[in-house]
C-alpha cells in the first residue's frame, strides 16, 4: 500500500486553526500502516527524542543503546565527560557496536573489531594497513544531536534541528519552578505497555481529562477540576492543578510535600509528569510500533531508588487502575476507527470557565503540529523522490 501526496495533502482539509470550527485528523491517519512510514520521516527523525535520566550517564564511560524508530543510536560519556550520541554502527559494516547499557573504555565491533574512542573517532581497524588509501579519520562513527535538558537526555537526528532548549521555550523554567529537585532523583520503577492502538490515539488521551469525570472516578477525586489549567505552547502543552488533599479513592497522600498535579506534553511523543505525594518524576515515552500498536513505558524516579510502601501504592494505582482505564479507551477507539462511521473524523470540545479542565484545546494543538510536519515533509519532498503508484494511476505516491 502507499499513500498518494494527495492524500496526505487533504489531511488537513477538515482542521481549523481554531479549535471550535475544526474536526480532528481523519481515520486513515490511525489505521493506514503506511502513515508510520511517513511518520518516521517525516516525525520522529527530526524530533526530540527521550534517552534517559543523565544519572544513567554521570560517569566517562557509561553508555545506553536505544533504537528511534528502526535506527540504532548510542549515547556515551566520553572520558572528557563530553555527553556524546552516535549512530550505532560500525563503519565496516555496519554491525551494531553495542546492546543495552553499561560502562566501557572504548567501543569494540563484535563483527570484525575495529576499535573506536568514546569521541567517535575511529582507534584502529584490524589489517587496514592492507587497504590502500586509508584512513582512519575518514571513518569515525556518525554523530546524532545531543542535549541535556532539565537533568534528562534527549536526542535528535536531524543534523539541522534547533536546540530543544531554544524550541522549547519556556519548559525549562516551567518543569525546574516546579521541581527543582528533578537533579538529585533517581530511577525507582518501570512499567511497560503493549497497546493495541496507534500512537496518536494514546497522545490524543493524554492531553485532555475530558474523559476523566466519565473514565476515571478515583482520579477525580485526586484532583481539582475546577482549577485544572490546560495551556499549549509552540511544542509543547502544560496541564497543570491543585490536588484536592482530602481523602481521595486513587492513593494515600497523607503527608505529602508535593501538593498539585503536573503533566508536560513534549513533542510528539513524551510526557513528563509530577504528581502529588512524595518528591517524585514520571516519564511516559509512546513508542510506536505498527499502525495499531504502541508501546507505553513509564519511568519512576523517587529520591531513593526502591519505593516506599507508599510510593508502591501510588504505582500500583497507575498500574493497576488508571492504566487499564485508559488502555480499555484507547484500544476501544481503534476498533471504531476502523469502521465507516469515523472517517472524517470528530469535533474538539473546547471549555472555558470552571470547566477549563475538561477542555480539548490540547489535543487539537497536537493535530495542529502534526499536519504542520506533514506539510514541511511534503514541501522538502523532491520531485525525484515520487514515483506513480505500482497500478498506473496517475496520483503521485510516496
Amino acid at each position: 500500500m502507499t499513500i498518494s501526496i494527495h492524500e496526505l495533502q487533504i489531511l488537513a482539509e477538515n482542521f481549523n486553526s481554531d479549535p471550535k470550527c475544526s474536526y480532528s485528523l481523519p481515520a486513515r491517519a490511525y489505521i493506514k500502516p503506511d502513515f508510520l512510514d511517513i511518520e518516521r520521516e517525516a516525525i520522529f527523525y527530526n524530533s526530540w527524542q527521550y534517552v534517559c535520566h543523565v544519572e544513567r550517564l554521570r560517569h566517562p564511560g557509561d553508555y545506553i543503546a536505544i533504537d528511534i524508530q528502526g535506527r540504532a543510536i548510542v549515547v556515551v560519556r566520553d572520558h572528557a565527560g563530553v555527553l556524546r550520541a552516535f549512530y550505532n554502527v560500525c563503519r565496516h559494516r555496519g554491525h551494531e557496536l553495542v546492546k543495552d547499557q553499561g560502562n566501557i573504555k572504548t567501543f569494540v565491533c563484535p563483527y570484525h573489531a575495529w576499535v573506536y574512542n568514546l569521541d567517535g573517532t575511529l582507534h584502529s581497524a584490524r589489517h587496514s594497513n592492507t587497504i590502500e588509501g586509508f584512513h582512519c579519520d575518514d571513518f569515525g562513527m556518525v554523530s546524532v544531536q545531543i542535549e541535556e535538558f532539565c537533568h534528562m537526555v534527549f536526542v535528535n537526528l536531524d543534523p539541522e534541528a534547533k536546540p530543544l532548549t531554544t524550541q522549547s521555550g519556556e519548559l525549562a523554567r516551567e518543569i525546574l519552578e516546579y521541581a527543582p529537585d528533578l537533579g538529585t532523583l533517581t530511577h525507582s520503577y518501570r512499567l511497560t505497555y503493549r497497546v493495541k492502538g496507534n500512537w496518536k490515539i494514546v497522545v490524543d488521551n493524554f492531553l485532555e481529562c475530558y474523559h476523566c469525570l466519565v473514565a476515571h472516578k478515583d482520579l477525580i477525586t485526586l484532583l481539582d477540576m475546577r482549577n485544572y489549567q490546560v495551556t499549549t505552547y509552540d511544542i509543547y502543552s502544560s496541564q497543570i492543578g491543585p490536588s484536592s488533599m482530602t481523602s481521595n479513592s486513587a492513593y494515600n497522600v497523607e503527608g505529602a510535600s508535593v501538593q498539585d498535579h503536573f503533566l508536560w506534553w513534549l513533542w510528539p511523543n513524551t510526557g513528563l509528569l509530577r504528581y502529588p505525594g512524595d518528591p517524585n518524576w514520571m516519564v511516559w515515552h509512546f513508542i510506536p510500533v505498527d499502525a495499531e500498536t504502541t508501546i507505553e513505558i513509564f519511568d519512576f524516579f523517587f529520591q531513593e531508588s526502591t519505593p516506599t510502601a507508599q510510593q508502591m501504592e501510588a504505582i500500583k494505582y497507575i498500574d493497576k487502575v488508571l492504566q487499564n482505564e485508559d488502555i480499555d479507551i484507547i484500544e476501544s477507539v481503534q476498533r471504531g476507527m476502523n469502521t465507516p462511521a469515523y472517517e472524517k473524523g470528530g469535533r474538539f470540545v473546547v471549555c472555558s470557565g470552571n470547566d477549563k479542565g475538561e477542555s480539548e484545546h490540547g489535543v487539537h494543538h497536537f493535530h495542529g503540529l502534526y499536519l504542520k510536519a506533514i506539510d514541511q515533509y511534503l514541501q522538502a519532498r523532491s520531485l525525484d523522490q515520487i514515483e506513480r503508484a505500482p497500478s498506473g494511476n496517475p496520483q503521485r505516491t510516496i
